[in-house]
């Protein structure tokens, strides 16, 4: 049975250090919070002054409260404070000589049953612990930043780390009211292993000019419901931080995707260290500021649109999901839509399906009578392709299958009137494909919309190498008209977000594969650690493991990374029918 710590100590008090004694002194443990010097020890208790007082301000802490919990901490400058401590956690810099000193100090000062704890993100535990004589009693307690209000501790275990350690460590993680998932000793442990191959993915798309700041960001915080996008992260982060991490990470997995891409430690070097130094990957109004100012690089409002062709008539391809939603946002927008189906049944579905979605929203208030009165009045279906003769833009939204989609273009081709911009909704397949067949390349462009297009926001506005400016600046004036946020980027597999998002889902399925971690506290690390609205087996299951397999494919076929081969265990799922929600 796991014991009940009464005695604790933290060693460094910067943001996390002082954010972890804060949350043991809220659970009525005794804190003995210690830093190297008056001065540093002062800006400690300062970081715990000022996270109690917000606490009190905005309701969520009493002012006795307050006090209780700063009365049981005691602040010094002096290890040897912590010679009664039944578990000791350190926070200093993230470097391996500082803390295994750390650590070998310790271990001569506190008792032989003392716990010590690293809350390092990427380091050794099992390198740390044999700086003391105690290995079997070293543990990884990592917690994440700001520690008063993320929920997840990983609690890391060695090859020697003695099992009623870490229950005693599990015990108080729950006691601290944090979920907590055990792992073993691995670089990046689970959230900083997914989560820092993204953000490198994601500066190397950036360095490499495939897509903007903005765009990279809006792109994954629209597309994925991320709480923030990945260059925004690496600022708030920390250049340095991540660079740190990723390099450890690199040293110990001798993973391409985890080597830091040239310019991170460029900025490094430069002093370019995000938030904290006033400026990384975008400018802050002041070192330490959230405020994001303008800058050279800051795109001017409405630029993209600049020079668009005039559109009123809109043309649709197709009568599924994405195609019956892509008809009820553009005839939203405004705009008369023709769509085109198969079949004369087909026609019907699209228009009922339409109607029970604009009743469905009259009926939550979202929209009156005639309003939807109008938008269906703007809508018309046909099964002829020869109708498309006088639209303006014509969208495809077909099978993802490039003969049919080629085919489709071929005959657009010849039948829409010069000038009209011939838009495909693909997901993964080549667009300059779907340009060629239609022998007039420099009029189509691809409209990536997401799935369900009356709800999602982003929409990826691909241009091929023959994409004439004035048809990219049309989707982007289209777009602006439905109320949807386009981001622009060139033709290439998985666009923005497919390519940052399904190398991260394969790095799951690659950590559950070698049985490093089960896919309930995978995903409970990802959600609780790093505030993603769902784990990645969530949502591989949601969005199909067939679907992502074959996305996947397409991005080892392309990019030839070693790193983006599917997952083995992903490929075996498939093959078994195990494709996820749609198979139960």
């Amino acid at each position: 049975m796991a014991r009940e710590l009464t005695e604790v100590g933290v060693v460094g008090l910067g943001t996390m250090g002082a954010g972890i004694a804060e949350v043991l002194a809220r659970a009525g443990l005794s804190v003995t919070a210690v830093e190297i010097s008056e001065d540093a020890l002062a800006r400690g208790r300062g970081h715990v002054d000022q996270s109690t007082d917000k606490a009190v301000s905005r309701g969520k802490l009493e002012p006795a409260e307050r006090d209780a919990i700063l009365g049981r901490i005691r602040f010094s400058t002096s290890l040897e404070d912590l010679s009664s401590a039944e578990l000791v956690i350190e926070a200093v810099p993230e470097r391996m000589e500082l803390k295994t000193e750390l650590f070998a100090k310790l271990d001569k000062i506190c008792p032989p049953d003392t716990i010590l704890a690293t809350n390092t993100s990427s380091l050794s535990v099992t390198e740390l612990s044999v700086a003391t004589g105690r290995p079997s009693k070293v543990i990884g307690m990592h917690f994440f930043n700001p520690a008063p209000v993320m929920k997840l501790v990983e609690v890391v275990r060695t090859v020697v780390t003695e099992q009623p350690v870490v229950e005693d460590v599990e015990a108080l993680a729950d006691r601290l009211g944090k979920v907590d998932v055990t792992i073993g000793d691995k670089a990046g442990f689970i959230a900083n292993a997914l989560l820092f191959g993204y953000l490198n993915h994601a500066v190397s798309m950036y360095e490499n000019r495939y897509a903007s700041r903005e765009d990279i960001d809006a792109a994954m915080r629209l597309g994925c419901g991320l709480p923030m996008g990945p260059l925004a992260l690496m600022d708030l982060i920390g250049i340095d931080t991540a660079y740190e991490i990723l390099d450890t990470m690199y040293k110990q997995s001798r993973n391409r995707l985890h080597a830091p891409s040239p310019v991170i430690k460029q900025m490094m070097t430069a002093g370019l260290l995000g938030r904290k130094s006033g400026r990384g990957f975008y400018t802050y109004a002041t070192p330490g500021s959230a405020e994001v100012v303008a800058d050279e690089h800051t795109p001017p409002a409405g630029g993209a649109a600049t020079g668009a062709r005039p559109v009123s008539a809109v043309g649709v391809v197709g009568s599924g999901t994405m195609a019956t939603g892509i008809i009820e946002v553009v005839a939203k927008g405004g705009y008369d839509v023709l769509f085109q189906a198969r079949s004369p049944e087909k026609v019907e579905a699209v228009t009922a399906a339409l109607r029970r979605s604009l009743d469905k929203q009259v009926a939550r208030g979202r929209l009156d009578e005639a309003g939807r009165d109008e938008v269906l009045g703007r809508v018309r279906g046909t099964t002829s392709l020869d109708d498309f003769a006088d639209s303006d833009l014509v969208i495809e939204a077909v099978v993802e299958s490039l003969p049919v989609k080629q085919a489709l273009f071929a005959a657009l081709g010849e039948i829409a009137k010069p000038g009209a911009v011939l838009a495909t909704t693909t997901s993964s397949l080549p667009v300059i494909e779907c340009a060629k067949a239609s022998e007039r390349p420099a009029d189509v462009v691809g409209l990536h919309f997401f799935n369900p297009a009356p709800v999602m926001k982003l929409v990826e506005v691909v241009s091929t190498i023959a994409t004439a400016p004035d048809v990219a600046a049309t989707a982007h004036a289209v777009c602006a008209q439905l109320g949807k946020h386009a981001v622009s980027c060139t033709d290439r597999a998985g666009f923005i977000v497919n390519a940052l998002l399904f190398p991260y889902l394969n790095d799951a399925v690659k950590m559950l594969e070698a049985h490093y971690a089960t896919a309930d506290d995978i995903d409970a690390a990802m959600k609780v650690g790093c505030g993603y609205p769902m784990g990645p087996f969530e949502l591989l299951d949601v969005v199909g493991l067939d679907v992502s397999l074959a996305i996947e494919r397409e991005l080892y076929t392309e990019f030839r990374e070693p790193g983006f081969a599917p997952a083995p265990l992903l490929e075996h799922l498939v093959t078994a029918g195990y494709l996820g929600r749609k198979t139960g």
